[in-house]
């Protein structure tokens, strides 16, 4: 079973979060934020992990500590359910229209931690939601699970059809790259022999 609990508390946040890379996209999220909330649900539908969120933080300030905190949960415990990284396909990447916006993310399951984050969102918020926050959440994320991550924005002008793209395209691709390739279950998929 390629599952990870991961439980953070800190002074700004609790968080616990439980992840199944061979689910169903069957998820509970409750982060205190409701666009995050909204973006995990579909990140889990669209990369078919069961995942469970709970988060408490100090939303009296501003969401971001919740928006990092959680990033880097999500990230860690991706890295923990892959273990030893033995017959995964490695790469994905997936080219997600939605209306009219068009996003592209490309992963490497490499062990090294990579963020390439090219988009332009028009507004400032999302509901309550600081856009910028979307940025820091794939940081934290990439930098925990130990991914090169690329995401780019090839088209769009609604903001929220713009981070949603991005939630549902990474989904997919790390869909794709996390999945089990059976004639090579045995193998790093690597010339090195190593992943890192």
């Amino acid at each position: 079973m390629r599952t990870a609990s991961i439980q953070r508390d800190t002074l700004e946040t609790q968080i616990s979060l439980t992840i199944d890379l061979d689910g169903r996209g069957k998820s509970s999220v409750s982060t205190g934020c409701g666009f995050l909330d909204h973006m995990l649900t579909l990140f889990a539908r669209h990369g078919r992990f069961d995942l469970t969120v709970s988060c408490n933080g100090d939303h009296q300030v501003d969401d971001h500590h919740t928006v990092e905190d959680v990033g880097i949960c999500l990230g860690t415990a991706f890295r923990e359910a892959l273990g030893d990284l033995k017959g995964i396909c490695r790469y994905g990447s997936t080219t997600l229209p939605m209306d009219e916006t068009l996003i592209l993310s490309a992963v490497d399951i490499s062990g090294r931690s990579m963020l390439r984050y090219t988009a332009s969102i028009p507004t400032e918020k999302v509901g309550t939601f600081d856009t910028e926050l979307a940025e820091e959440f794939w940081t934290a994320f990439a930098r925990c699970a130990g991914i090169t991550l690329h995401i780019r924005q090839l088209d769009g002008t609604n903001s929220h059809h713009i981070i949603e793209g991005m939630f549902k395209s990474v989904a997919r691709s790390l869909r794709a790259a996390v999945a089990i390739d059976q004639d090579f279950r045995d193998e790093i998929p690597s010339t090195k022999g190593v992943l890192g």
